[in-house]
């Protein structure tokens, strides 16, 4: 089974609820709220991504 794909889910809820905390809207323009979201999600994948590839490669030393 492969467990990376669980590993992923994990970390991106974990990015997720990490950037929740950090308010966007005050770095975006006025009324750009979509912007913001797709910021976040951007983010979210690029972290999990990173995360689930060094504790991956951390794991199978």
């Amino acid at each position: 089974m492969n467990y990376k794909i669980y590993l992923y889910a994990i970390c991106m809820f974990i990015s997720i609820f990490m950037l929740s905390g950090v308010n966007f809207e005050k770095f975006m323009k006025k009324n750009k709220r979509a912007e913001a979201i797709t910021l976040i999600m951007t983010l979210s994948m690029a972290i999990s991504y990173l995360l689930t590839n060094f504790i991956w490669d951390f794991l199978n030393l």
